[in-house]
């Protein structure tokens, strides 16, 4: 009889160790985004911190402020100051997820890799999809 409560017990304790790792792994995934965007002044084509930027307009070769230029998974982030490459002003045109700033102001590393989506630590901050 003691076998049997044991026995019980322990595939009990299992489940539930099964269940809070699980749980745990769900909700602090997070995955990278698609493309990011670093804020940027279009007639110098340099980036500036992404407060600059406060709305999600595309540039399209007028007008004044501001805008987002946006970054495949791939690409290095340039820092603030310097000139951005390899990119597109048209946000419209991407498919997949777009995260709007929170790169670093550093630059450096690429946007797949400094990307979060969701999950603890994550922002919702300028997200679109």
């Amino acid at each position: 009889m003691t076998t049997t409560a044991r026995r019980r017990m322990r595939s009990t304790s299992v489940a539930l160790g099964v269940t809070a790792l699980m749980a745990a792994g769900l909700t602090g995934c997070s995955s990278s985004a698609d493309y990011a965007a670093v804020c940027v002044n279009p007639e110098t084509e340099e980036r500036v911190d992404d407060d600059e930027c406060d709305d999600d307009r595309d540039y399209n070769g007028v007008g004044t402020g501001f805008f987002w230029y946006y970054l495949g998974a791939s690409s290095r982030v340039p820092s603030v100051g310097s000139p951005v490459s390899g990119g597109t002003w048209n946000g419209s045109s991407l498919s997949g997820k777009v995260q709007r700033g929170g790169l670093p102001s550093t630059g450096g590393s690429t946007v797949k890799s400094t990307t979060k989506t969701g999950g603890f630590g994550g922002s919702s901050r300028g997200f679109s999809g």
